[in-house]
């Protein structure tokens, strides 16, 4: 470490004697060469880095402040999503109760419809509640005698939900429609 420190000291002795043997505007000059050089190397070891810093902490911000609005909206939807969920907990353990088929051909011919089939499906296992299926089948059926039993469905006392409706006009006519959607009930366990 001595030996380095008297290299350094020796160096610095010979930088001094050569300034010192310069001409004025040589020692200018190099003052000036060297005081931009400091000026830089202040830029790039301060300024640079602080600036670096400061943008990295500002854009940290701006990541936890758009995390935070859409932890607030996540908590909204779910808020809304648990409000939705019991009302329909309350409907099924407050509602109705009835054969599923039973309830779909009352309601067909409250709508005027004919079922064409109706077949049981499996449901899979809740630990709250039991679901019935069925799929429904309706043949030769105008749009709106459709749109009348739909909501004949979904607006009956008990609590049922369509799902996995299919649409599709008959090749044979194409004003009537052939229809398929599963409809399911629940009841607490």
């Amino acid at each position: 470490m001595k030996a380095l420190l008297k290299k350094m000291q020796a160096l610095l002795r010979r930088l001094g004697q050569t300034f010192r043997g310069l001409s004025g505007r040589e020692r200018a000059l190099v003052s000036i060469v060297g005081a931009l050089l400091v000026v830089l190397l202040l830029w790039l070891g301060v300024v640079v880095p602080a600036t670096d810093s400061a943008a990295g902490a500002s854009a940290r911000v701006d990541l936890t402040e758009r995390e935070f609005d859409l932890v607030l909206r996540l908590r909204r939807e779910f808020d809304e999503v648990r409000g939705r969920l019991s009302i329909v907990e309350s409907g099924i353990h407050n509602g109705v109760r009835g054969n599923l088929r039973t309830t779909l051909e009352s309601l067909a011919r409250r709508a005027e419809v004919k079922i064409d089939a109706m077949e049981p499906q499996v449901a899979p296992a809740s630990e709250r509640y039991r679901e019935t299926k069925v799929e429904v089948s309706l043949k030769k059926l105008s749009l709106p005698e459709a749109v009348r039993y739909l909501h004949e469905i979904e607006s009956t006392d008990q609590m049922l939900t369509v799902k996995a409706l299919r649409m599709r006009t008959r090749p044979d006519d194409m004003a009537l429609l052939d229809v398929k959607f599963t409809v399911s009930s629940f009841e607490p366990i």
